[in-house]
């Protein structure tokens, strides 16, 4: 091979090509790491996870003073800074920015700074930058393009104008009322932002339930904590035209075989993102997008894709494990090895940062019920529970699903305070293949949070027990 070929070059340097990258080099590969991006870092670094819930965080505590009257605590009047809370989101994402960019230029593996094409099947040109026009021969790829906005499919929507999950991030200006299209992870986190810094929220949701994929006692608990807050809630709409000028914006819509008019100052639009492949030429490497194996290859065994170019779920830590497994298997290929991993999505962990949080792992009830698995499920209310009564914090549930046999718990859902790190208690007991009587044993300190998971798994094990006492 020349000096410019590689074992494995990896395309993109967001958290799946970076991590990628750094177990490749550890692996002892010859791997390259190529991304054309301005700024590096990624879209969970610079534009997704960690703006958005810097912001979040900063909702949370403006919403948190301004009812805090029930703890005795009267500050007067509460205001919220936004240019101050934008400020402080830059300086915590130059941080991660820089030290990610700090890694990806140490020098730990090769970086070439510009964009990618392919020319065959092992070969790419660099299309831009100082090293445009450059070709690059690898034996396998790795890519991690990431995802883009879906173009808006509301005539008129262009027209009217629009925020979204980009441009919310560096808006200083706050609406007093909003039209958020879509009720995915994305439109319900900035539907809690705006409406917990006081602006009048409208969610317009094609649908029929919020949070497609979550279970149905989380998603009608949910829709009843956003309505209780204040936000007007449409569900089973055909989003029709968009129209309007800064400050006057409207959305037709129709429900019910009913057409509705909506009108804010402004529109968030939150209806999906598409894989970001456009620009590599794929056809000219024979490779088919989105066409992936549970090993991560596409449908050529040499070129391997992670992250949300990948699917099927737009996660962070799932297009890491992505990556890393992708990596692992081209060690193998390389090795002259034919038994590569399989990635393994039972535990299929979310989490959605609103106030309150959402957390679901592993199976819902329906999934459970579709794949004809015999199951138990339990839940229990926060409201009768006492941390999160003395917390103020009632809202919400949690659940679990289990296998009626066995009682090994096999998904679970909460909605409720620190849902997101409450969920993480089951990730564990899952990882482990543990069951609902494992859980109701293990030790919990009082009062907690965590201890409302006892009260689910008792009610499960109990009935595995009295089955299996019978038979």
């Amino acid at each position: 091979m020349s000096e410019t070929e590689f074992d494995l070059l990896i395309i993109g340097a967001g958290s799946a090509g970076y991590n990628g990258a750094a177990l490749a080099r550890q692996l002892g590969m010859r791997v390259g790491l190529i991304d054309g991006a301005k700024e590096l870092g990624g879209l969970c670094i610079l534009r997704g996870c960690m703006p958005s819930k810097a912001l979040i965080a900063g909702a949370n505590r403006f919403h948190q003073a301004k009812h805090s009257g029930e703890f005795g605590i009267s500050g007067g009047n509460v205001t919220i800074d936004l240019p101050a809370l934008m400020a402080r989101k830059d300086r915590h994402i130059r941080e991660f920015a820089d030290y990610r960019r700090g890694q990806i230029e140490s020098g730990q593996f090769p970086f070439i700074h510009g964009n990618a094409a392919f020319v065959d099947a092992h070969t790419v040109e660099i299309c831009d930058g100082a090293d445009a026009g450059r070709r690059i021969r690898a034996s396998y790829f790795l890519l991690a393009t990431g995802s883009e906005l879906k173009p808006p499919p509301i005539p008129g929507l262009v027209q009217a104008g629009f925020q979204h999950s980009d441009t919310v991030l560096t808006n200083p200006r706050l609406p007093k009322s909003i039209i958020v299209l879509g009720a995915g992870a994305i439109g319900l986190e900035f539907a809690h932002y705006y409406n917990a810094l006081g602006c009048k929220v409208t969610i317009l949701q094609r649908g029929e339930r919020l949070l497609k994929g979550s279970d149905f006692e989380i998603a009608d608990a949910l829709r009843r904590t956003l309505e209780k807050r204040g936000m007007a809630i449409h569900t089973g709409v055909t989003l029709r035209s968009a129209e309007g000028r800064l400050g006057e914006k409207a959305v037709v819509f129709t429900q019910g075989g009913e057409s509705h008019r909506v009108e804010a100052e402004d529109i968030f639009y939150a209806l999906g993102r598409r894989p970001k492949y456009d620009t590599l030429h794929l056809e000219n490497a024979g490779a088919v997008a989105r066409s992936v194996r549970p090993t991560q290859q596409s449908n050529l065994s040499h070129i391997f894709v992670a992250g949300d170019v990948a699917g099927p779920f737009e996660i962070v830590h799932l297009a890491i494990q992505q990556a890393e497994l992708a990596v692992r298997n081209v060690a193998c290929l390389l090795q002259g090895k034919s038994e590569l991993e399989e990635m393994d999505y039972r535990s299929k962990l979310f989490v959605l940062f609103t106030h309150p949080d959402v957390g679901q792992v592993g199976l819902t009830e329906e999934e459970a019920r579709a794949a004809s698995l015999d199951i138990l499920t339990a839940s229990h209310p926060f409201d009768d529970h006492g941390k999160s009564l003395v917390m103020g914090e009632i809202d919400g549930l949690v659940k679990l699903v289990a296998l009626r046999d066995s009682g090994e718990i096999i998904g679970a859902s909460v909605i409720g305070p620190e849902a997101s790190s409450l969920i993480h208690q089951i990730v564990a007991v899952m990882h482990f293949h543990g069951t609902a009587a494992d859980l109701a044993k293990m030790p919990h300190y009082h009062p907690t949070l965590a201890e409302i998971w006892t009260y689910p798994a008792e009610e499960i094990a109990g009935r595995v027990h009295a089955a299996s006492a019978v038979l």
